[in-house]
């Protein structure tokens, strides 16, 4: 006879994997969770008690929990990181950074306005540029002492993905890949705002998908893929990563209105995927 059934959230949890299960859920939406052999896709799936669970790496793979989001673009978007120069836009403590490096980035500029975040491992890594105490907004290719980015991480608060893109453009390479995520609290105007800073209404996470993934569209940027983030964002905001592509010069094509129209359909599907995902509902 069976062991009844447990949701394997609820599991990894019970059985010592990670304290919490917004950690495993991270996890599981990251690709590391396999049950009996056979990936977990879904943190509300329920498996026999009984089921061998194994966990991809250590349990805590990166020095932040950023890592788990970059962790998910790299195989939901199918990534090569390997030998890649990385601009790490709003590092924090360095999750992005580190999960960068252990997929193979030959070097990161880990840049962020606050102070002494950064994970001294990586702060000790000759790999690594630290770069604190820096807005963004007002790096030029001087200030990068090392070699020219090719790729580039997106992970800020409090501020517009309208206002980081633009000065990127002017840092990377072209060819060069952008991940970035699409935060609706920081995007959406204050009037789709909760009290709490919580955006909960799939259709303001959809509008302000379009309005960002049109903006991009218009800084010459091609949409290569979009999803939703593993974990959610301060007070439990649901968040987005986009991965567009900076083409080289010839391979640039003109937006028009057939593939902005793509671009709505992609992001109302993505909203009601992560609405689904996360509270259930997306109605």
């Amino acid at each position: 006879m069976s062991l009844p059934k447990e949701r394997i959230d609820v599991l990894l949890v019970e059985q010592g994997y990670y304290e919490s299960r917004e950690k495993a859920k991270a996890a599981i939406m990251a690709g590391l969770v396999y049950a009996n052999n056979e990936p977990i896709e879904k943190a509300g799936m329920k498996i026999p008690r009984d089921a061998e669970i194994k966990v991809k790496g250590s349990v805590h793979p990166y020095v932040g929990r950023g890592g788990l989001k970059l962790e998910k673009a790299i195989r939901h978007f199918d990534l090569n990181m390997n030998e890649l120069v990385m601009l790490d836009i709003g590092s924090s403590t360095g999750g992005f950074t580190d999960c960068a490096l252990q997929h193979g980035a030959s070097h990161v500029y880990a840049i962020d306005v606050g102070y002494n975040q950064l994970d001294w491992s990586l702060r000790n890594d000759e790999r690594v540029t630290v770069m604190e105490r820096t807005n963004f907004r007002y790096v030029t290719p001087e200030d990068l002492l090392g070699p020219v980015p090719n790729f580039a991480s997106i992970d800020v608060s409090f501020i517009s993905l309208r206002i980081i893109l633009p000065p990127l453009l002017a840092l990377l390479q072209k060819p060069s890949d952008i991940v970035a995520l699409i935060k609706p609290q920081f995007e959406a105007g204050r009037d789709k705002v909760g009290k709490s800073g919580v955006v909960r209404d799939w259709k303001v996470h959809k509008d302000v998908l379009q309005t960002t993934l049109h903006f991009a569209s218009q800084l010459g940027l091609t949409l290569k893929g979009l999803t939703f983030s593993p974990i959610t964002g301060g007070e439990g905001n649901i968040e987005f990563l986009a991965h567009w592509r900076l083409e080289a010069p010839e391979a640039e094509q003109p937006e028009n209105d057939s593939a902005l129209l793509e671009l709505d359909t992609l992001a109302e599907q993505v909203a009601k995927e992560a609405a689904h995902t996360f509270t259930g509902n997306s109605s």
